[in-house]
């Protein structure tokens, strides 16, 4: 047997054993599921199932989109603020582009870049999150999945795009957007653009960045601080996206 017959019959292996792992993780969940607390006093194969088929799937769905930008930014953003309109026009012009809009599927920020994308006629994907009291997709998705597990659809979000763009938002904007400057500063992953829209929010950070983190503890390089680009509007983050960003 030559070698491509060989990666051949080993790649349909793994596809069935794939397929078999998303439908354990279907099939063995309890109804009720017991919080994962601390270190747990033994290992319950129906969890390592459910989180192995959460990454199957959710590999699945951003694989399908050769070109896509990621929005984040706050969830209590409302339709009448800068930050809500600004998110939808950009949402708007960049599906108009090819790009397929993806948020974690919810309110403010992550509705309003999704509304301008499904208004365009675009791709507009939402990757919500399963949690107890329902947090519910906004209308304009044309394609959502949720996830029992935070850390699998941070995976997701952090591989989905080829540029991610940050409204002014609370602590998950933040984690999200130190979640990948980390990886792309220690090379975890390509470098990819990360544009940070609005200077009145992100400019006293950036300035902790240089004063704080750099000249006063060396904490950082001086390169670190070009992991990123400021901008004040949704047109500055338009024109660079279009002159830099390529699937």
């Amino acid at each position: 047997m030559n070698d491509e017959l060989v990666q051949g019959a080993e790649l349909h292996g793994t596809a069935d054993r794939l397929a078999n792992i998303v439908h354990e993780g279907h099939q063995t969940m309890p109804v009720e599921r017991p919080l994962l607390v601390c270190k747990p006093k033994k290992i319950e194969s129906w969890r390592v199932f459910k989180i192995m088929s959460e990454f199957v799937e959710g590999f699945d769905i951003i694989r399908r989109y050769g070109l896509a930008v990621s929005f984040f930014g706050s969830s209590r953003a409302i339709p009448d603020s800068s930050s809500y309109q600004q998110a939808t026009d950009l949402a708007s012009r960049l599906s108009k582009k090819g790009f397929a809009i993806i948020t974690g599927g919810s309110s403010g920020i992550m509705q309003a870049a999704n509304k301008g994308a499904f208004e365009a006629g675009g791709v507009s994907v939402g990757l919500n999150i399963n949690l107890p009291n329902a947090q519910e997709y906004n209308p304009y998705l044309t394609e959502k999945f949720g996830f029992d597990h935070f850390f699998v659809r941070k995976v997701m979000l952090t591989y989905a795009s080829e540029v991610y763009v940050y409204f002014p938002g609370g602590f998950g904007t933040l984690d999200e957007f130190f979640e990948i400057l980390t990886l792309i500063q220690t090379k975890k992953i390509r470098t990819v653009p990360l544009i940070l829209i609005g200077k009145d929010f992100w400019q006293p950070l950036l300035n902790f960045f240089k004063t704080v983190a750099y000249e006063k503890y060396q904490a950082i390089d001086k390169e670190d601080m070009e992991l990123f680009t400021l901008v004040d509007t949704a047109d500055e983050a338009y024109d660079y996206i279009v002159a830099h960003v390529t699937c």
